[in-house]
This record gives structure tokens, sequence and C-alpha cells, in this order.
């Protein structure tokens, strides 16, 4: 049994024996391809040299780039809103005539003469007709396209013949009002008025309105704090906005007045309407609004808010 499992799979026929073969060739040539390839086929040499001179003089080209890139940085490290130098121009160029001038009234001649170019001459009209002005001799250090060694050779010869300075300064003074607040008589304003108030709505200026009109008219700027609905914090900051000017009183004759013509008076009720008309009917007609202060009900408080709106004649 065991010689026939060998037989069948552990043995191979003439065919495959030679297939065998051929296949471990195959592989044995391929593998030992890549070793022939410098016997047959000759490299191609290259000279390079060409080619390191010239990484060479771009190398050369980009430190001194980097030189003078550092240089004109340090320059504008000192004017941060100095324009670029052009290479060789400052060297060549004359460097004019000096004397005393006013660069603010200075024509196109003149700064010729000082040795100015005539791109910069153009860039300080330019700024002097949009109303530009130098305040103090300092102030063309800052000219776009000036040298610095130009700035420090005019500076000494800079003469400003009128202090713009202060005129600037007195002129922004006056360009920028205080703003002052406008006064309110809370006993004649209305609701166009109450509303253009900050934090007031149209409801509580309609508010304000009604409780005026059942009291009968303020006597008092703190009455308006009592308003139904209106916040403390926005009545303390309206406060000093209000007045009264002339305040005129409607008053309630407590002689003569029925308790519903007393109980819509804010500070009465119908409590205290009613006590008045009862007492008046037990004791007689009042001599002195004083008097109601004999009623139980009418206790400091309500007295001292209610006695400016009431009457005995």
């Amino acid at each position: 049994m065991r010689k026939s499992f060998a037989s069948d799979y552990l043995s191979f026929t003439k065919k495959e024996r030679r297939a065998s073969v051929v296949l471990l060739s195959l592989i044995i040539i391929f593998t030992a391809i890549p070793f022939l390839f410098p016997f047959f086929i000759t490299e191609k040499r290259v000279d390079a040299t060409a080619f390191k001179e010239e990484i060479a003089t771009l190398t050369t080209k980009q430190v001194d780039s980097n030189k003078r890139f550092s240089s004109r940085n340090n320059d504008e490290d000192d004017q941060p809103y100095r324009e670029p130098y052009e290479k060789n121009y400052y060297a060549k160029k004359d460097k004019g005539e000096l004397f005393y001038f006013d660069p603010n009234t200075l024509d196109e001649k003149g700064w010729q003469r000082l040795g100015v170019r005539d791109k910069t001459i153009a860039t300080i009209k330019n700024y002097v007709s949009k109303g530009g002005k130098f305040y103090k001799p300092e102030d063309i250090g800052k000219i776009w396209g000036l040298p610095i060694e130009d700035a420090k050779r005019l500076i000494p010869f800079v003469q400003i013949q009128h202090n713009y300075a202060n005129n600037y300064a007195e002129k922004k003074l006056y360009e920028k009002p205080k703003y002052v607040a406008s006064i309110i008589d809370i006993n004649t304003a209305d609701t166009t008025v109450l509303i253009a108030l900050p934090g007031i709505g149209s409801k509580l200026s309609q508010r304000i309105i009604s409780f005026r009109e059942k009291l009968g008219g303020f006597y008092s700027i703190e009455q308006i704090g009592e308003t139904y609905g209106l916040p403390d914090s926005t009545f303390q900051k309206l406060k000093p906005r209000f007045s009264i000017n002339n305040p005129s009183l409607h008053q309630i004759n407590i002689n003569t007045a029925s308790i519903d013509e007393m109980k819509i008076h804010p500070y009465l009720r119908y409590a205290v309407a009613n006590a008045i008309v009862q007492y008046r009917m037990q004791h007689g007609s009042y001599v002195a609004v004083d008097d109601i202060k004999k009623i139980m009900l009418v206790t400091d408080d309500i007295f001292n808010k209610a006695a400016p709106y009431l009457k005995v004649d």
C-alpha cells in the first residue's frame, strides 16, 4: 500500500523529468542575465565638468543676491516706509545745492536744486496738493523714495514757516463738538418725544402719558419712576433729561367730589375715596386739606403724595 502511494505521487515520468530540467535551466539563465549586462553593453560616459561649473556660478550669484538683500533690509529697518534704492543711481547722482527751505511751499525747481530726483518730487507735490503737511523737519524723512542720506542732508535746512500742528489740533477740536442731550418737560411731552428716548418704546410712552393724565400732572420727576412696567435702570438713565417747568396740576375738591371722581386717582383709589366722603358726610365740609389726616386710612405716605392734587375751595 505504502509503495503504491509513493510510486503514484513521488515518481516522475520521463516527460515530467524533461520539463523540470528545462524549467530549471530557464531559471538559471534569467538569474544570470543581469550579471552578464556589463560584458555586452558599454556605458556611455558623460563629462560633468561643465555642469559642475554652472552649479558653482549659480551658487556664487545666490550668495551675492542674499548679501544685497540683507544690506537693503538693514537700511529699511531704520526707515520702514522708504522705497528700495535703484542700483548705482544715488552713487552717481549729484547731491545738489543746499539752502534753507519750507517743504510745504517749495516748488518743483527748488526740490531739483536740492538734488531730489523727479519721481520723488512728483510724490511730494501729490502729497501737498491733497492737503498733506510737513509739521516738523523730521517729517521729510518719511517721504517715499527719498534716501536716508538725502534726508539727513536736508533736515538741518528745513524751516517750516507756519505752525500747522497747532492749527490741525484746533481744527480737530472744533470738528467734534460735544453732544448735549435735550431736556424734556415731562408735563408737556407727547408720545413722539418720549419714544425717541433710549429704552422707551411705544407702550411705555403711552403708559407714562396715561399715568400723567390720571394723576393730573407731575409735580416731581420721581413720579415718572412709578409708571407701570418702566424699569428702574431705564428711569435712572433718563432722569437727568427730564424737567418740570411751571407745573399746573389738576386738583380735586374734597368737599364736592364724589367717590367715583376720587377713586380714579392713582393715589386715592376706592377705599381712601370712600373714607373721605364718609368723613365729610359725618363731620361736615373740610376746612383744610390737612383735615383728611384725621381719617385712619389716610397714612402720612398717602397724604404727602395726594395732597398736591386736593383742594377744599
